[in-house]
C-alpha cells in the first residue's frame, strides 16, 4: 500500500487506517462541524487574523489554548508558526488562538499514548496533556491503532514531507560515484559492506528514519532475488548488522557521530560515521552548520517518506472550543507562509513539488532520483517483524550447537567432491560462526551413543562470549578448531532423546537474562538407544522445563533422508521451537540462521 500524501485541507487518505485498517475517526463529526464553523466565521467576520480588527479589540472573547507535541525535528518551526498565530492574535471561532509547542521524541510519545486509556484506578484513565499529535510518520500512529490499545487517535492528513536517503561524506561518495551512480538500498547495502563504509543510523526500534531504512533495505533484497527464500533472510540478516554497528538511540545523536571539521585526521577517525541514513531535512540541516558537507544518494528503487501526521488524541474527550482550536492550527499549517516556513526548514511540502533550492541545500544532484515517488510504506505486520528481528540482530545471543557424530555422519554427499555430512555440516557451522559477534555466547556439544561413559553426550565447548580469550586465542577460535576436529564415531548411533534432555536442562540452568537463549541440535538419523528415555516422556519433561519468562527455544535440523523429522517436530515444539529439514548440508548455515531468527522473534512475542 502506498503512502498517500494529503495536504491538511483535505480529507485523510486511506493511508489514515494503516495496514488497511481503518484509524479510529471518533472525533470526525466534531472536527468537520469546526471545519464548517470556522468558515461560516470567516465569512461572518471577513477576518482570519486578529491584526485586522480595531486595536485593542483583539481578544475581547478570550483565547483558547491548546498544546502539541511534536517530533523534534520539526517542533521548532511549528513552534515559531504557533508564536506568529499568537502574536499577530489569529482567530479561532472569534476567541485567540495560542499553541504551545513541544518537542518529543516520537517513540516516546508512542509509548506513553499506547500506556494511555487503561485505568490506573476504578473510574479513573489517565490523559495525555496534549490534544495534538505530530509524530515523525505515521507509523507510529499505526503501531498504537492497530494494537487495539490506548487512546483514540484521528490523524487527519500531513503537514510536511522528507525522503529517507543516505547521507556521504563528500570523498567517500565520489569513491561510490555520486552523483552518477546510482544504488538500490540492497546494492548501497552491498557496497557499504564491501567497502567497509562506516554507516550511521538512528536507532530503527526507537526512530522512524532507522526503522524504514531497515525496511527498504529488506525489501529491495527480497526484490532483487525474486522473492523472499534462506538467502535474502541471511542477507537481511548482514544488512541489519551492519547497520547495528553505529546505531544511536535518536536521529540527532546520529547526526553527532559525524566529524565537525575537515581536516584530514577527522575524516580518518573510525569513532567518526563516513555516511549517515537520514531524512533529507536532517541533511538540509546539516549542510547548513559548519561542518563537512553530505551528499544524498537516493536509492532508485525508492525512498520511504517521513510524513508528519498531524493527529488529534481523543478528541472526543476535548470540549468543542479546543477541537476547532485543533483544527484552526491544522488548518494554518496548510497557509502559504507556513508551508514556506516549513520550506525554509528543510521540509517539502505535503502536497505539490519540493523546491529545488531544498533539495541543493541537503546535498541532492540529478541524476540522484531526487523527485522520484514514495515507496510504498510497510505494513504494521511487517513494522512488527521487523522491529523483533532487529532487536534480535542487536541483542547479543547464547546458543548451545549439538551436532551428531555418529557414524551415518560419515556418508558421503552426492556431488560435494568426497566430503561427508559431517565435513559439510562443520563447514556451513563455520560460516555461520562469522554471523555472530564478539559479545554471542555460542557452545559446542557432539553426541552420538556412549561417548562420555554410559553417555551418549559430551560438552566440548561451554558457551560463552566469542570474544574472551582463553590461552592466548579467543573462544571463537576454539570453537573453529573444535568444528574442524568433529569426525564420526565408527559404529556409533544416535542417541538423540537423551541428548536433548541433556542440553536442554543445562541451557535452562545457564540462562543468561537480556540475551536470546536457544539450543540447536543438528542430527541426520533417529534416536537409537535402546535404554534412553521414550519420546513421550521427553517431550512431557521438556514442556515441564519450559518457562516462558525464560524461553530457551529448541531448534532441530534434520539432515539428510534418514533423519526422523518427526521426532524432531515433536521435541522442538514442546519448547517453542522448531525443526527443520535439510536434504543438502550445505544449506544449514542459511537454514540455521532463519531458524534462530524466527525462533527468537516467537520467543520475544511470547515473553511477559
Amino acid at each position: 500500500m502506498g503512502r498517500h500524501r494529503l495536504s491538511p485541507s483535505h480529507q485523510p487518505s486511506s493511508r489514515g487506517g494503516p495496514g488497511g485498517g481503518p484509524v479510529r475517526h471518533r472525533g470526525r463529526t466534531t472536527v468537520l462541524t469546526t471545519i464548517l464553523v470556522l468558515a461560516v466565521g470567516a465569512g461572518a467576520f471577513g477576518v482570519l487574523r486578529g491584526n485586522l480588527l480595531p486595536v485593542g479589540g483583539a481578544c475581547h472573547d478570550g483565547t483558547v489554548r491548546i498544546t502539541a507535541v511534536a517530533s523534534p525535528d520539526i517542533a521548532p518551526t511549528l513552534g515559531k508558526i504557533a508564536d506568529e498565530a499568537r502574536a499577530d492574535h489569529t482567530l479561532t471561532d472569534g476567541r485567540c488562538l495560542d499553541v504551545r509547542v513541544t518537542a518529543r521524541e516520537s517513540a516516546q510519545v508512542a509509548a506513553e499514548l499506547a500506556g494511555s486509556g487503561k485505568p490506573s484506578a476504578p473510574g479513573s484513565t489517565h490523559r495525555p496533556g496534549f490534544t495534538v499529535w505530530i509524530p515523525d510518520d505515521s507509523l507510529w500512529v499505526s503501531q498504537i491503532v492497530n494494537s487495539g490499545q490506548g487512546l483514540p487517535l484521528s490523524p487527519m492528513g500531513s503537514v510536511a514531507l522528507s525522503p529517507v536517503v543516505v547521507g556521504v561524506l563528500q570523498a567517500p561518495a565520489d569513491g561510490l560515484g555520486w552523483p552518477t551512480r546510482t544504488y538500490s538500498w540492497a546494492e548501497f547495502a552491498g557496497a557499504a559492506a564491501t567497502t567497509r563504509l562506516r554507516v550511521g543510523t538512528p536507532d530503527p526500534a526507537k526512530n522512524s528514519t532507522g526503522m524504514l531504512a531497515l525496511a527498504m533495505i529488506n525489501a529491495s533484497i527480497v526484490h532483487a532475488a525474486g522473492g523472499e527464500s534462506a538467502d535474502t533472510d541471511t542477507q537481511s540478516a548482514g544488512a541489519a548488522r551492519l547497520l547495528a554497528q553505529r546505531t544511536s538511540p535518536t536521529a540527532a545523536q546520529a547526526e553527532a557521530t559525524l566529524p565537525r571539521g575537515a581536516t584530514q585526521t577527522e575524516l580518518a577517525d573510525p569513532q567518526h560515521s563516513q555516511a549517515l541514513i537520514l531524512s533529507e531535512q536532517a541533511a538540509y540541516a546539516h549542510n547548513g552548520g559548519s561542518g563537512p558537507p553530505l551528499r544524498l544518494f537516493y536509492p532508485k528503487d525508492g525512498a520511504a517518506t517521513l510524513d508528519y501526521p498531524y493527529t488529534l488524541v481523543d478528541d472526543t474527550a476535548q470540549d468543542i472550543d479546543q477541537s476547532r482550536a485543533a483544527t484552526r492550527f491544522l488548518s494554518l499549517l496548510g497557509e502559504t507562509a507556513s508551508v514556506h516556513a516549513l520550506g525554509e526548514a528543510g521540509f517539502r511540502p505535503a502536497v505539490g513539488d519540493p523546491a529545488k533550492a531544498t533539495i541543493q541545500q541537503a546535498g541532492g544532484q540529478a541524476p540522484q532520483p531526487v523527485t522520484a515517488a514514495p515507496a510504498s510504506s510497510p505494513s504494521p505486520a511487517d513494522l512488527q517483524k521487523l522491529r523483533l528481528e532487529w532487536q534480535i540482530t542487536v541483542q547479543s545471543a547464547r546458543i548451545t550447537t549439538v551436532v551428531d557424530v555418529s557414524g551415518s555422519m560419515g556418508t558421503l554427499v552426492p556431488g560435494s567432491g568426497g566430503k561427508s555430512r559431517l565435513d559439510v555440516t562443520k563447514a556451513s557451522l563455520q560460516q555461520a560462526l562469522g554471523q555472530f559477534t564478539d559479545q554471542d555466547e555460542i557452545g559446542l556439544w557432539r553426541f552420538s551413543t556412549r561417548l562420555d561413559g554410559a553417555r551418549d553426550y559430551q560438552k566440548v565447548v561451554p558457551a560463552g562470549r566469542l570474544g574472551d580469550p582463553s590461552g592466548g586465542r579467543t573462544r571463537r577460535d576454539l570453537l573453529s578448531a573444535a568444528f574442524k576436529a568433529l569426525k564420526p564415531v565408527p559404529d556409533g548411533s544416535t542417541g538423540l532423546y537423551d541428548t536433548a534432555l541433556a542440553v536442554y536442562q543445562d541451557a535452562g540452568s545457564s540462562y543468561v537474562n537480556g540475551k536470546f537463549n536457544a539450543v540447536v541440535i543438528l542430527t541426520d538419523g533417529a534416536n537409537e538407544d535402546p535404554g534412553s528415555i521414550s519420546l513421550s516422556a521427553l517431550t512431557a519433561k521438556l514442556k515441564a522445563l519450559d518457562d516462558p519468562a525464560h524461553p530457551v527455544p529448541l531448534i532441530a535440523i534434520a539432515v539428510g533422508p534418514d533423519a526422523d523429522k518427526s521426532a524432531c517436530d515433536k521435541i522442538a515444539q514442546a519448547t517453542g521451537g522448531a525443526a527443520y529439514r535439510v536434504n543438502d548440508p550445505a544449506q544449514i548455515q542459511a537454514v540455521l540462521l532463519k531458524a534462530v531468527v524466527a525462533a527468537a522473534t516467537s520467543a520475544a512475542a511470547k515473553t511477559p
